[in-house]
């Protein structure tokens, strides 16, 4: 039986790195198969996954010699902590190994959907020269309201001023004397939604953040304001956002993640023939140098772990 399990996919130096050391079962396609999954951590000290693997209490049953699990990412809301922890398995996220990767993607999307004159590709190539509706916006002068301001926020803070937006910031959990509010400006959820050009969300999923932007957030946003969602699906209501769009009421949405993933045809109706969106598959974090990042990252740790712990 494999000592660690990988059920879904690493970069492959990252996998030999760890081939070399201790048996190792890698199969990006695992966490499909749900019934080998629970057959192959059988007998595992490690399991290494992203973002789609349940971590729940009953695999972790189905696992008693399991020591750690390593993220390949940041978010847990697909672990199982408290279960975790009960069991005395440790969990390692890649920690600022995809914050680059995160920041450029919101970052361009912003751009791109301020910008509109991206999506003109195939009139162009027809021949309708559609000039008048792709005028767009410029990032200058602009204020991105990021809604958390962890490390992933202020990477994305620091690429936007370049491009000169003003960067205001709501987080609870960050202190008002903290040294990162030197270059942000401290709202309330309500005032950054109402005076934010663009918004950016950065928090788990959680109880209290499951639909923190729904049909009343959306209300008090501006109508031709920009959101992205490059957090976690279940953030956004993705119902009453497709409203707003529909109806105008919101000038253009990035989302990357969703409360259904992968998203299914059935689910994907809601955002049918909506303008000025951008769906993307759960890629914002994932670029060929942050998947290295991130990988050498959870080698290291769940090496580390089952090396010198007992």
């Amino acid at each position: 039986m494999p000592e660690i399990v990988i059920a879904e996919f690493m970069d492959e130096a990252a996998v030999d790195q760890i081939r070399a050391r201790h048996e190792t079962l890698y199969d990006p396609q695992l966490v499909d198969r749900p019934d080998d999954l629970v057959a192959a951590v059988a007998g595992a000290s490690a399991l290494v996954v992203r973002n789609r693997t349940r971590v729940t209490a009953a695999l972790l049953a189905a696992a008693p010699g399991l020591r750690c699990v390593g993220r390949l990412g940041v978010g847990l809301d697909n672990i199982e902590l408290d279960a975790c922890k009960a069991r005395g398995v440790t969990v390692y996220p890649a920690s600022g190994a995809n914050d680059v990767a995160v920041a450029e993607y919101v970052v361009t999307t912003a751009l791109v959907l301020l910008r509109r004159a991206y999506d003109a590709t195939e009139d162009v190539i027809a021949g309708n020269w559609p000039r008048q509706q792709s005028i767009g916006r410029e990032g200058q002068g602009k204020r991105l309201g990021l809604v958390g301001y962890g490390s992933i926020a202020r990477q994305t803070a620091a690429r936007a001023r370049v491009f000169g937006f003003s960067i205001a910031a709501f987080d609870p959990f960050l202190p008002e004397g903290d040294a990162a509010w030197a270059d942000a400006e401290r709202h309330g959820l309500d005032d950054l939604l109402r005076n934010s050009d663009v918004v950016s969300l950065h928090v788990p999923l959680t109880d209290a953040t499951r639909h923190m932007i729904g049909a009343q957030a959306l209300s008090l946003m501006r109508a031709d304001a920009i959101l992205i969602n490059s957090a976690r699906g279940g953030v956004v209501d993705e119902t009453a956002l497709a409203e707003a769009l529909r109806e105008g009421r919101l000038g253009g949405a990035a989302l990357d993640v969703f409360e259904t993933e992968p998203l299914t045809a059935e689910a994907g109706r809601v955002f049918a023939g909506l303008a000025n969106l951008i769906l993307t598959p759960h890629i914002a974090g994932v670029t060929d140098e942050s998947n290295v990042r991130v990988s050498r990252v959870t080698a290291d740790n769940i090496l580390r772990h089952l090396e010198t712990r007992s």
